[in-house]
């Protein structure tokens, strides 16, 4: 596993350990920081800000392309795994869509729902698709 896959998975990690908590990304990612427990790849930390620096933009764009779910009832791991990867895709302009996407699903094969990889490949192809209109 690369090191950037691994800083992904560590990412989702804090993200759907603060998402099940109700707490914010941000403060448990410090937290573990200050404890000694944090992420030795930087990258981890530049995922979770990122996703919770632009997750208004990122929900609201999940709500429009996620077709018969809402987030809310969506599966924790898949809608954090969709929050990275969308960030990926808008965002980290070091980062190929192709990359972003299957590095999203290869987080859920691993630790989600057998369907959840063909979901997370659907929502995120569309978005990848619609990314020059994204704005």
């Amino acid at each position: 596993m690369s090191a950037r896959s691994k800083a992904r998975k560590r990412a989702l990690d804090v993200l759907y350990a603060s998402d099940m908590r109700g707490e914010s990304p941000v403060e448990a990612l410090e937290r573990a920081i200050a404890d000694g427990e944090g992420p030795t790849n930087a990258y981890t930390a530049t995922l979770v800000r990122g996703v919770v620096a632009e997750q208004a933009r990122i929900d609201e764009l999940l709500t429009t392309y996620v077709e018969g779910w809402t987030l809310e009832r969506m599966p924790a791991v898949d809608r954090n795994v969709l929050r990275l990867g969308l960030w990926e895709l808008l965002y980290a302009e070091d980062v190929p869509d192709s990359v972003a996407v299957s590095e999203a699903m290869a987080l859920v094969r691993d630790l989600s729902t057998d369907e959840s990889p063909q979901f997370v490949n659907g929502v995120l192809g569309r978005l990848s698709r619609d990314k020059a209109s994204l704005g």
